[in-house]
């Protein structure tokens, strides 16, 4: 270790007290990892300030045990928080940096809650579904705004949503669309949150964000931005976003660079460019991307209707997860890397949402709530709405909620599957969209009766027809 190096958290990083658990959690974008008390400990002193000599005689006299019994589990700790990029080090500075490592409870004056067997950890809060972007794999609805309810949720009615999710122990506020920079009150919303003291990020395409909007958003306590690609070159890129956006995204992301935020990247992979993913991982590279989500296509809403041009071979799967692989070791602790396996190749589905109704909340821009974003899709699933519930009674109570939340509804092979814990049924939405029906085995499940309604999908791949785009409300 570098014993004349003070280590602090990345900053990136928010260390904070939770007020639902009483433990401590470590935020990052879309992300959090549960402390123990031992790594609690340590990051509490890693401020900048500290040396490592200075580290283990603080917790020599916190613990009462000597230097050396405290050596090993510190130097483990701070390698395996800096190979995720979370810890860093630099010369010792005489000044506090600003801080949150602080109870977000004590924050929001909240007196706390017993955690219940599920908890909600994120809150993704979909404004608009307004969008400059046309991509024919967009998942969200077109909505009539001329239909009863179809006027957005006002600044008002958002900011008691984000109250109720902090009250339920919520600690991610994930602000989405649509583009939320459609939004003129995001600014609002995100200080609100802040002030909550959610960990705050921004999912968007990039357009509508200026120097001086970006700096307001960081000013009202913005954390972390989510910048989507559609592909490295602007050719191709402006082909699949439906209009010319490549070039401004770039401008973004040297907008949000200039001010500090974390940036994590995010490219949805299809036929059309996953076999330029080595250039695509080079193009986050050159952008200080923290994180870099690379999401094969999932297929629901317009990628549904695309889904034949979409569908990558199976060559071009296995090539690009063995190069993320290799990205992700050569890049360790500079930028993570997050590769969503797509599921028709396998025979294993993914959990859905890490288990259905048991760690998200989405809220759509019309107040239903969703247990994950593409719920809507089930046409038998009654979605309650903010207007008339609150998320205590929506999230504990609902029917939407609790439909497949646990495994007690799940039918064979499911229900006696070894791995009924691990995927729980797979996704719910993909079963209503290729069995017919949300309470059946996923279809990516390779032992589910519908497996053979998947594999004509893959049969039918290789179109070449032209994009169906998304049309925006």
């Amino acid at each position: 270790m570098r014993g004349d190096l003070a280590p602090r958290l990345a900053d990136r990083a928010r260390l904070k007290k939770d007020e639902t658990t009483g433990h401590w959690v470590l935020l990052f974008p879309e992300g959090l990892m549960n402390l123990n008390e031992s790594a609690a400990a340590i990051l509490r002193l890693c401020d900048g300030r500290n040396v490592l000599g200075e580290i283990l005689q603080k917790l020599s006299q916190e613990f009462k045990a000597p230097v050396d019994f405290l050596a090993a589990d510190v130097e483990t700790t701070l390698q395996k928080m800096e190979s995720k990029g979370l810890v860093q080090w630099g010369e010792p500075f005489e000044n506090p940096i600003h801080s949150e490592i602080t109870s977000a409870g004590q924050a929001s004056g909240m007196a706390g809650k017993a955690p219940g067997e599920y908890r909600p950890l994120g809150l993704l809060a979909e404004l608009t579904y307004r969008c400059p972007l046309h991509c024919p794999y967009c998942s969200n609805p077109v909505w009539d705004k001329s239909q009863p309810g179809g006027e957005e949720l006002p600044a008002g009615k958002w900011k008691e949503v984000l109250t109720q999710a902090r009250s339920l122990g919520v600690l991610h506020a994930l602000f989405s669309g649509g583009e939320p920079l459609q939004r003129a009150d995001l600014e609002e919303l995100v200080s609100h949150a802040h002030g909550l003291g959610f960990y705050t990020n921004l999912i968007t395409s990039g357009l509508g964000l200026s120097a001086s909007r970006a700096k307001a958003l960081k000013e009202a306590g913005l954390d972390s931005v989510q910048l989507s690609f559609q592909a490295d070159e602007q050719g191709s890129a402006d082909e699949i976003a439906g209009t010319k956006a490549h070039a401004k995204k770039l401008e973004t992301a040297e907008l949000v660079r200039a001010l500090g935020l974390p940036i994590t990247v995010n490219i949805v992979l299809h036929r059309d460019n996953i076999g330029r993913l080595e250039k695509l991982i080079a193009l986050a590279e050159s952008l200080g991307a923290h994180r870099l989500e690379l999401a094969n296509t999932q297929y629901y809403g317009w990628a549904f209707r695309n889904r034949s041009r979409l569908l990558p071979t199976r060559e071009q799967v296995l090539e690009s997860s063995g190069m993320a692989a290799r990205a992700r070791e050569r890049l360790k602790g500079k930028m993570e890397i997050l590769y969503v396996i797509p599921d028709y190749f396998y025979d294993r589905p993914k959990p859905c949402m890490n288990g259905w109704g048991r760690r998200y909340i989405t809220v759509n821009p019309y107040g239903k709530v969703l247990p994950c974003p593409t719920a809507y899709s089930i046409g038998s699933l009654k979605l309650e709405n903010v207007k008339e519930k609150n998320l205590d009674w929506i999230w504990n109570e609902s029917e939407s909620f609790n439909r497949f939340r646990g495994t007690a509804w799940m039918p064979e092979p499911c229900s006696s599957c070894d791995l009924k814990e691990v995927d729980f049924g797979g996704c719910r939405c993909q079963a209503a969209l290729l069995a017919g029906n949300p309470a059946a085995t996923d279809p990516a499940c390779g032992l589910s009766p519908d497996r053979p309604k998947l594999e004509a999908a893959l049969s039918a791949s290789g179109s070449t027809n032209p994009w169906d785009y998304r049309q925006n409300p």
